[in-house]
C-alpha cells in the first residue's frame, strides 16, 4: 500500500479497552507501557485512535490485535469519556470498552512501536496510569462488580472446568468481600447452569474437589424465557 494510501487518522476520537483476567486467584488489568510522550514510560490501557474510515467497534478490535496482540474478542461499550481537559494534545473523545477473558488461553505481543510491552497486573496494585485512564478502569471495574450480580459473566474468567471453590474465590475476589459458602453454593446450584463432572481435580495438595462446567446453551435457552440470574 502507498503511504498516500494509508488510512488517515480521526485525531480528535479515539478507542480505550479494559481487559480483565483472573489467574492464580487474583483479578487483573491489561496494560501496557508507552514507549512514546505523552506519558512516555508509564502504564496505559491499550487505545489509540480511529482511522476515518472504519466504526467504532472495529476500531477497538483493530486497537487492541495491534496493542496486544489479542484478536477475536467480544467488547462491550462502556462509557465515553469526553471532558475537555482529559488529554494533553487537546479535545480528545474516546469510547472505552471492556472485556472478560481467560489470561492463559492468550500471548501478548504488542505490534506498534508506542507501546513497549502489554502485562498482566493486579487491579489491587495499578499504578498511576496515563491520560485518564485510571478514571476509565475504576468506572470499568464498577460496572463488572455490578453486572457479576446479575449475569453469569464470571465464567468468561475460569478455566473451563472449575471447582466451586474458585468460583466462589472469583466472586469475593471482585466484590471484594467474603462470601458465605453454604449460601453461595445453594444459590449458584439451584440456577441448574452448572453440569457436575465425573472428574476431580488433579495434582493438587489437598483433598480434590469435584469439578464443574458452566452449561452456556441452557443459561441462552432460559434466559430467552425470562429466566432472572440474581446473586
Amino acid at each position: 500500500m502507498e503511504i498516500n494510501e494509508l488510512p488517515k487518522l480521526h485525531s480528535d476520537f479515539s478507542v480505550d479497552c479494559v481487559i480483565f483476567g483472573f489467574d492464580k486467584g487474583e483479578l487483573k488489568i491489561l496494560l501496557i507501557e508507552r514507549a512514546e510522550e505523552p506519558f512516555k514510560n508509564f502504564m496505559a490501557l491499550p487505545g489509540n485512535f480511529v482511522y476515518d474510515n472504519e466504526d467504532i467497534d472495529g476500531a477497538a478490535g483493530r486497537i487492541l490485535r495491534e496493542l496486544t496482540s489479542l484478536s477475536d474478542i467480544y467488547l462491550e461499550q462502556l462509557y465515553t469519556f469526553g471532558e475537555v481537559n482529559r488529554h494533553p494534545q487537546g479535545r480528545i473523545i474516546t469510547v472505552a470498552y471492556f472485556a472478560l477473558i481467560k489470561v492463559k488461553k492468550h500471548i501478548l505481543n504488542p505490534q506498534v512501536a508506542f507501546a513497549r510491552k502489554a502485562e498482566w497486573y493486579s487491579v489491587a496494585d495499578v499504578p498511576a496510569l496515563a491520560f485518564d485512564h485510571s478514571k476509565i478502569f475504576e468506572k470499568a471495574y464498577k460496572r463488572l462488580q455490578s453486572k457479576i450480580r446479575y449475569q453469569p459473566i464470571g465464567f468468561e474468567l475460569l478455566p473451563e472446568k472449575f471447582t466451586l471453590s474458585q468460583l466462589q474465590q472469583l466472586y469475593e475476589v471482585i466484590l471484594e468481600k467474603p462470601i458465605d459458602k453454604r449460601n453461595f453454593r445453594k444459590k449458584i446450584l439451584s440456577f441448574g447452569l452448572l453440569v457436575e463432572l465425573d472428574e476431580k481435580q488433579k495434582n493438587v495438595s489437598h483433598r480434590a474437589a469435584k469439578l464443574y462446567k458452566f452449561n452456556k446453551s441452557r443459561y441462552n435457552n432460559l434466559k430467552k424465557m425470562g429466566f432472572s440470574f440474581e446473586l
